[in-house]
């Protein structure tokens, strides 16, 4: 197999999402890839009445703050016309995080070596959700191995699960995982832990601005000036990376 075909199947999402999530994909997927970055997921759930949520990141990986206002504003136009959802929702946009969705083969060769879970559609032999340490995966055949630990005698302790069917898949979250991801410095090491840090040393500094709205109303909520600045204490241990997110408040009012 050619290398291009090779890369072309690395990249391509295997997870499809079904209904509404769907439809948001169908919306907003060529959005987000004119501006460079990767589509991750698309999750619509009952929170707050409707949330839409949305991951993206970088090709590395990575996901800043500045990055998750890009897609914000590039991708609230479109749905603001095609309204795939049909009623009033939050929109939210985050990187995958740490313990992150793995829907591309790519997601899986990069993350070998590292526990997950897995569920396919349809089972294996009978058995639709395994958890384990992943081996590298066979981009020809679609297929990613999987160490299954404390298996019962006389049943495999390796197997190769085909990606064809893969349902749903992330990286389960340890102490292993966590010093990885910090030390590629992935997912995101955004802007988050530097204001943390410069709050620090400059109690004083002025905050920085909020982007400013556009279409409909962002749901947002303000600290009071007059109340006085609680300092910070010191970090201790490792920083985590935390998860930007950009929220706002899309109402059907608004777009009549």
């Amino acid at each position: 197999m050619s290398s291009e075909i090779e890369a072309d199947l690395s990249e391509k999402r295997l997870v499809r999402e079904t209904g509404v999530a769907a439809r948001v994909v169908q919306v907003i997927e060529g959005p987000v890839q004119g501006l460079g970055f990767r589509l991750v997921r698309v999750k619509v759930t009952n929170t707050n009445g409707c949330t839409v949520q949305i991951m993206a990141e970088r090709p590395d990986g990575t996901f800043s703050i500045d990055d998750c206002e890009a897609v914000s504003r590039a991708i609230s136009p479109v749905l603001d016309v095609d309204d795939p959802v049909g009623t009033a929702y939050n929109l939210e946009i985050s990187s995958p995080g740490i313990d992150r969705p793995l829907v591309r083969v790519s997601d899986f060769a990069r993350w070998a070596g590292y526990e997950a879970k897995v569920e396919l559609s349809p089972p294996l032999d009978g058995r639709k959700r395994f958890r384990g340490v992943l081996g590298a995966p066979d981009a020809e055949k679609l297929t990613v191995p999987i160490d299954l630990p404390d298996v019962k005698e006389g049943l495999p302790s390796r197997v190769d699960l085909p990606l064809r069917d893969l349902a749903e898949a992330h990286l389960v979250l340890t102490d292993e995982l966590i010093r990885e991801s910090l030390r590629r410095g992935g997912p995101p090491a955004d802007d988050a832990d530097a204001l943390d840090e410069d709050d620090e040393a400059e109690d004083d500094a002025p905050a920085r601005p909020a982007p400013k709205p556009q279409g409909p109303k962002v749901k947002a909520s303000k600290a009071d000036p007059k109340a006085p600045k609680e300092k910070k204490p010191p970090r201790t241990g490792p920083k985590k990376p935390v998860v930007s997110k950009a929220s706002r408040l899309k109402s059907r009012d608004d777009l009549h």
